[in-house]
C-alpha cells in the first residue's frame, strides 16, 4: 500500500469485513486517521474531461502525448501530468493492434503542381563507418524538380534535430506546399507536430508498409546507396559530411537525370522558372493588346 487512495480502501475494507473500528483499522493498516477522512477538494474538471474524451475519439490512434498537444494548440494551460491523469481516469489508454494483413481500399494519388518546392519528401538512408559505427543520413528531396536539398548525416538524428533542418532549409530556398514522409519515430514525434502548427505546412504521411507511396525520396536512397554509399569507404563523420556534400553537388549539378529528360535536376528547376517567367510575360503582353483593342474600339 503506497498511495492515500489504496490506503484508504484497505481501512475501509477491515472495516467492513471484520467490523473493526475506524481507530484499530488505521492502526493495523498504518495510516492515519486524517488520511482516512480526507476528502478531496480538487475541482471536477468536467470541460477538460470531455474534450479530451472527444480527441481521443476523433484520433483514437493517438496517446496521451499527441493529445496534450492538441490541447495545447487550443489554447488549455494544463501540463502534460494533469492531462496523464486524466487520461488514464477516463480509461483512454490506446490498444496495441496485433500485426495483421487487410485491405486498406485504393488510394487516390497526390497530385503536384508543376513547380519548384510544391512537395518535398524525407527519408532516413544508413550506412557506416570504416570502424564499423553505424550512422545515419537524412535525405530532403523536392519532388517536381527532383533536386536534393539536404543530405545531413550524423550518429543520431531527433525529431527536434528535423525540425531545425527544416526551418534553415526553408530560410535558404521558401516554403514548400507539403512534406511526404513514413512514419518513424522522429518524423511523428511531437517536436514535428508542434512544427507544423508553428508553420502551418501540412505533412502527410504514407500508408505503413508502402514506401512506393514515398518513391521519389526512395528511388533517390537507391541512387545515392549504388552510385555512392556502396563504393565509398567513411573514416569518420567529418569525412562523410565533406564527401556527401560533395556528391550531392554533383548529383544536382553535374548528373544526367533520366526522368528529366537527362537534365540536371538544377538545370530543370532553372528552366522550369524561366518557362514560367516567359508564360506569366505572354500572359501580361496578350492582356495589354486586348485592353487596347477594347480602348481602340
Amino acid at each position: 500500500m503506497v498511495t492515500p487512495a489504496v490506503k484508504r480502501e484497505a481501512v475501509a475494507h477491515l472495516k467492513a469485513l471484520l467490523g473493526l473500528s475506524e481507530r484499530r483499522a488505521c492502526r493495523i493498516a498504518g495510516v492515519d486517521r486524517k488520511t482516512v477522512r480526507y476528502r478531496s477538494q480538487r475541482a471536477p474538471d468536467t470541460a477538460l474531461r470531455g474534450r479530451l474524451r472527444d480527441l481521443a475519439n476523433e484520433r483514437r490512434r493517438f496517446g496521451y502525448r499527441r493529445l496534450f498537444v492538441l490541447l495545447h494548440r487550443e489554447g488549455e494551460p494544463s501540463g502534460i501530468n494533469r492531462i496523464y491523469r486524466l487520461y488514464r481516469e477516463e480509461g483512454l489508454t490506446v490498444r496495441k493492434r496485433r500485426a495483421r494483413r487487410k485491405a486498406i481500399g485504393t488510394r487516390a494519388p497526390i497530385l503536384i503542381e508543376a513547380r519548384a518546392n510544391a512537395r518535398w519528401s524525407l527519408d532516413f538512408v544508413h550506412d557506416q563507418f570504416a570502424c564499423g559505427r553505424r550512422f545515419r543520413i537524412l535525405n530532403i528531396v523536392d519532388d517536381v524538380t527532383r533536386e536534393c536539398l539536404a543530405a545531413i548525416p550524423d550518429t543520431s538524428i531527433s525529431g527536434r534535430r528535423v525540425a531545425r533542418e527544416l526551418t534553415a532549409l526553408i530560410e535558404r530556398r521558401g516554403r514548400p506546399g507539403m512534406i511526404v514522409s513514413d512514419n518513424g519515430t522522429e518524423l511523428t514525434s511531437n517536436a514535428i507536430l508542434k512544427w507544423c502548427a508553428e508553420n502551418r505546412i501540412e505533412w502527410h504521411y504514407i500508408a505503413p508498409g508502402k514506401p512506393m507511396q514515398n518513391g521519389f525520396v526512395e528511388s533517390f536512397n537507391g541512387r545515392m546507396r549504388d552510385e555512392f554509399l556502396n563504393e565509398t569507404l567513411f573514416r569518420n563523420l567529418v569525412h562523410a559530411r565533406d564527401q556527401i556534400d560533395a556528391w550531392v553537388s554533383d548529383y544536382n549539378t553535374t548528373r544526367p537525370h533520366s526522368s528529366l529528360g537527362y537534365q540536371t535536376p538544377a538545370g530543370f528547376a532553372l528552366n522550369m522558372i524561366n518557362a514560367i517567367a516567359r508564360l506569366a510575360a505572354r500572359d501580361d503582353s496578350s492582356a495589354r493588346r486586348a485592353i487596347a483593342q477594347r480602348q481602340s474600339a
